[in-house]
């Protein structure tokens, strides 16, 4: 049995649901934040795996480091945020953060 490309859209479909359900289930900002972060891998994995089995041109790998970066600095801002948002409120849940406009 060999592995392909279907069992990286399967993959890959598995790890951007479960992204999706903690983005619409979890009040918790940070639980949001892993969320798209595994939304993010789904496209990595996307991207890896159509360059591997699509054309010879490295455009999905130097896609997926893209992705890779712009993830990082994601993280950095968002944990940024995150962290102003517990020192104001003493909490990090979603719905508190409507407040701010108050």
């Amino acid at each position: 049995m060999t592995v392909g490309l279907e069992h990286f859209l399967i993959v890959s479909a598995v790890l951007f649901v479960l992204g999706l359900y903690a983005m619409l289930s979890r009040r918790n900002a940070i639980a949001v934040l892993m969320g798209i972060e595994l939304i993010l891998n789904a496209a990595n994995i996307n991207f890896i795996a159509f360059t591997r089995y699509g054309a010879v041109n490295m455009n999905g790998q130097m896609s997926a480091v893209f992705v890779i970066v712009i993830a990082a600095a994601e993280a950095a801002v968002a944990l940024a945020i995150v962290l102003n948002i517990y020192k104001n409120f003493h909490s990090v849940s979603v719905p508190d953060v409507d407040k701010l406009r108050d």
